[in-house]
């Protein structure tokens, strides 16, 4: 099927040119890795972290993860209506309360990455 045109016949903007289809779910991700060097401690900071989180304006779920090969590998994965939402909340004190409770906990800098969902029409 052909992507609807984003402008009508005489060049102007589609009058649904920028709408999402009512399926359509507009999400950012974003993921961060731990590596824990004192696990028990690190994983309560950051549950309270994804409790304290999940009420953020955006905020669509935030979900806490621990490799069950190494306990000392935690995951969170965050996702956002937007990525001003996100920006917004990576500025929070909650984030910022977060970040400075790690200190001493980590065994490595942490990963995090963002990302862009694009199968999350079920979540509509």
């Amino acid at each position: 099927m052909p992507e609807p045109s984003t402008t009508d016949p005489t060049g102007r903007p589609a009058p649904d040119a920028g709408r999402k289809a009512a399926d359509e779910v507009d999400l950012t991700v974003v993921v961060m890795g731990f590596v824990a060097a004192d696990p028990a401690a690190l994983q309560a900071v950051l549950g309270k972290y994804v409790v304290m989180g999940r009420g953020h304006p955006g905020c669509r779920n935030i979900d806490l993860l621990v490799s069950m090969t190494d306990p000392r590998r935690l995951t969170i994965i965050t996702k956002w209506e937007s990525p001003a939402t996100q920006r917004a909340h990576f500025d929070s004190p909650e984030m910022v309360e977060m970040a400075r409770a790690c200190e001493g906990l980590l065994g490595a800098a942490p990963d995090i990455d963002l990302y862009a969902g694009i199968s999350a029409h079920d979540l509509a």
